[in-house]
């Protein structure tokens, strides 16, 4: 978990500083990639779905 925890935060920061610097490119998408994937592994996983979820419902619910 500690290894992973520090792969996720790496990368973090990586995806950060793309963002920052210039535009998201091919090789930056990939690093993104990798992000989300490492981070579906951790402890925090659970709630970044159920926060997905909470949102997808409160814009499933305006109405136009």
């Amino acid at each position: 978990m500690i290894l992973s925890m520090s792969g996720v935060v790496i990368l973090g920061i990586i995806v950060f500083l793309f963002f920052r610097k210039d535009g998201l490119k091919a090789s930056h998408a990939l690093v993104t990639a990798l992000f989300g994937f490492y981070l579906a592994g951790t402890a925090i996983a659970p709630s970044i779905t159920a926060g997905g979820a909470s949102l997808a419902g409160l814009l499933g619910g305006i109405k136009f």
